[in-house]
């Protein structure tokens, strides 16, 4: 599986906006969909909230990627 690092510029970024920043939706009806769908896990456990707020501290799993926000 592979890592990526992502940093913050500010306290927190909802979860459908990480995952247009990281490039693994390209909008966000897409991001919306894979939330919905299972595909995305924040801290090991599945998420279906979009609005989720994600800080420093956190990861999340898409696609065979972990992104480690900080």
């Amino acid at each position: 599986m592979k890592e990526e690092k992502v940093i913050l510029k500010t306290e927190f970024i909802t979860l459908n906006q990480l995952l247009k920043l990281v490039g693994a939706s390209s909008n966000g009806a897409e991001a919306k969909y894979m939330i919905l769908d299972g595909k995305v896990k924040v801290n090991g456990k599945m998420e279906i909230r979009r609005g989720k707020k994600i800080h420093a501290g956190d990861y999340v799993e898409v696609a065979e990627t972990i992104y480690r926000v900080e």
